[in-house]
C-alpha cells in the first residue's frame, strides 16, 4: 500500500528529526562551553570533552553510592565548575602569556590526564548511566522522555546564561573583560578572575552535557570524543566570538 508506506516513511523522517534536535541540544552545550573558554583566553579546549566525560563519572560515582539524582545533578555541577576553576588558576595562569603551541600541549596533556584517570579509578569497561526523565514514549511515538529532558534542560541553560551575562554585574563584567580586557582593567575588572569564571562555568555546562547524553551513548571513558567534534562543529557555525 503506497499510502500507508507514505505514512510510515513520514513518521521515520519526523522520529529522526526530533532524535537530531534532542542530540543537538547537547552538541550546543559542548559548542558553548568550547566558545566561553575560547572568549577568555582565545584558544580551544581540546580536553573540553574528557572533562565533561570524568564529571558524568563523578555524577555515576554520587549515584553508585546512593545519591538522589538531582542532588547528585547539581553536586556534579557544582564540583565541575571548581575544578574548572582551579584548572584555570593552577595550570594555566602561570602560562597565560606562554606562545600557543605550549597551550596546545597542556590541552593534550589534559585530554589524556583526565582519560586515563577515569579508566584506572573506574575502568574502562561500558557502564549504563539513569536517566531522571523516565521511560516510554511522547507525542505518538515521536520522542522518548530522555530526549524531550535533554531539550528542556538545554534550554534552561541557556535561558539562564542570557539572564546572567545580560542582567547580572558578573557576568557584564565578564563580557567586557572578554571584549577588551585592557579597559576592563581600566574601569575596575578583575580580569584574571573573569577568566577563571568562564573556565569554572564552561566545566560546569560541559558537566550538564555529558550527564544529558550518557544515557543515550552509555557511559565509559571515550564517550565524548565524537560529541566534542561536533561541539567545535557547532562553535563555528554559531561563531567562536559570539
Amino acid at each position: 500500500d503506497p499510502q500507508r508506506l507514505s505514512g510510515v516513511l513520514m513518521e521515520i523522517l519526523l522520529q529522526q528529526i526530533v532524535s537530531g534536535i534532542a542530540t543537538g541540544a547537547i552538541y550546543a552545550c559542548m559548542a558553548l562551553a568550547i566558545v566561553m573558554i575560547y572568549q577568555a583566553i582565545h584558544h580551544l579546549n581540546f580536553a573540553q570533552g574528557e572533562m565533561a566525560m570524568f564529571s558524568t563519572f563523578v555524577a555515576w560515582q554520587l549515584l553508585a553510592w546512593g545519591t538522589p539524582y538531582w542532588l547528585a545533578f547539581v553536586l556534579t555541577v557544582a564540583l565541575s565548575f571548581a575544578g574548572g576553576l582551579v584548572i584555570e588558576r593552577v595550570v594555566f595562569k602561570p602560562i597565560e602569556n606562554a606562545p600557543v603551541l605550549s597551550h596546545v600541549v597542556v590541552f593534550i596533556a589534559l585530554f589524556a590526564i583526565f582519560n586515563s584517570l577515569a579508566g584506572f579509578i573506574w575502568n574502562f569497561e561500558i557502564k549504563p548511566f539513569p536517566t531522571p526523565f523516565g521511560s516510554g514514549a511522547l507525542f505518538g511515538g515521536l520522542m522518548s522522555p530522555h530526549q524531550a529532558g535533554m531539550i528542556a534542560v538545554t534550554l534552561v541553560v541557556l535561558a539562564l546564561l542570557y539572564v546572567f551575562f545580560r542582567f547580572t554585574r558578573i557576568g557584564l563584567a565578564m563580557r567586557a573583560a572578554a571584549a577588551n580586557p585592557e579597559s576592563a582593567r581600566l574601569v575596575g575588572v578583575r580580569v584574571g578572575w573573569m577568566t577563571a569564571l568562564g573556565w569554572g562555568m564552561a566545566s560546569a555546562i560541559g558537566a550538564v552535557a555529558g550527564m544529558m547524553i550518557a544515557p543515550v551513548v552509555f557511559l565509559e571513558p571515550n564517550m565524548m570524543v565524537s560529541i566534542l567534534l561536533y561541539g567545535f562543529a557547532g562553535a563555528v557555525l554559531g561563531g567562536l566570538t559570539s
